[in-house]
């Protein structure tokens, strides 16, 4: 597989290649190669997860002109997940094109589905890079059309702990868990009340027929306390 095909397979033709070999290569490549000139994914990534989240933003913002902001909220955070980055991405076959180290290739890297939508979001980042806002912005809209139509429509639905989980790795922190409080009802009929803990700090609260319903229900809640929140030095601050 190389470059040549990948850029068939995306529709879109690179100005300068060298910044889609970058997009597609893994740091597990660059540790194995020890080749100075070789350039791992993880900056393009980096803009690439921040162009992502302004492209969706700005089309559901223009769509849904009577819209709410706590749900345009909601309804990107459905869309922009590691979920529907790696579908898209295992879509357009990504993972065949990737430069990865031989040891995480034995471990299934080409399929692994975080690899892959660090992938995608590097791809992005390199078309940004390489013709602007607009050519960014048409890939992310050709490429997520479905899935956006699929979230307006109610059929893709939001694993709220997957969220929660993606924004905590993303500003590196894991100190989090699901206590269930207590359980009312008899064995057939019961009830579960959950409680999210970050750090031990209680910010969010569910209920539901199952632990894992109600371990749901309180990321639901974590997430719609202002709609966005930041984890920073040990603390939780909803916005």
């Amino acid at each position: 597989m190389n470059e040549l095909d990948f850029q068939k397979k995306i529709n879109y033709q690179f100005k300068n290649i060298d910044l889609l070999k970058n997009a597609l290569t893994h740091s597990s490549y660059i540790n194995e190669e020890k080749n100075e000139s070789i350039v791992s994914n993880e900056r393009l990534e980096f803009l690439g997860d921040a162009i992502l989240d302004a492209v969706i933003s700005d089309y559901l913002y223009k769509r849904l002109e009577n819209v709410e902001e706590g749900e345009l909220t909601k309804l990107r955070a459905i869309i922009v997940c590691e979920r529907s980055l790696a579908s898209c991405g295992k879509t357009l076959s990504i993972g065949e094109y990737l430069n990865l180290g031989k040891g995480e290739m034995l471990n299934g890297g080409r399929n692994r589905c975080s690899i892959i939508a660090n992938a995608m979001e590097a791809v992005i980042g390199a078309i940004y890079l390489d013709r602007g806002w607009f050519a960014a912005q048409e890939f992310v809209i050709r490429i997520f059309l479905d899935l956006i139509e699929e979230a307006l429509s109610g059929k893709l639905h939001m694993d709220y702990k997957t969220v929660i989980q993606e924004k905590l790795q993303s500003q590196g922190e894991t100190d989090i868990s699901y206590v269930i409080e207590r359980e009312e009802g008899p064995d057939h009929d019961k009830t579960f009340y959950s409680n999210l803990l970050f750090h031990g700090q209680i910010i969010g609260s569910g209920s539901g027929r199952s632990k894992k319903e109600a371990e749901q229900q309180a990321a639901k809640q974590a997430l719609e306390r202002g709609g966005t929140f930041v984890f920073k030095k040990n603390r939780y601050t909803g916005l």
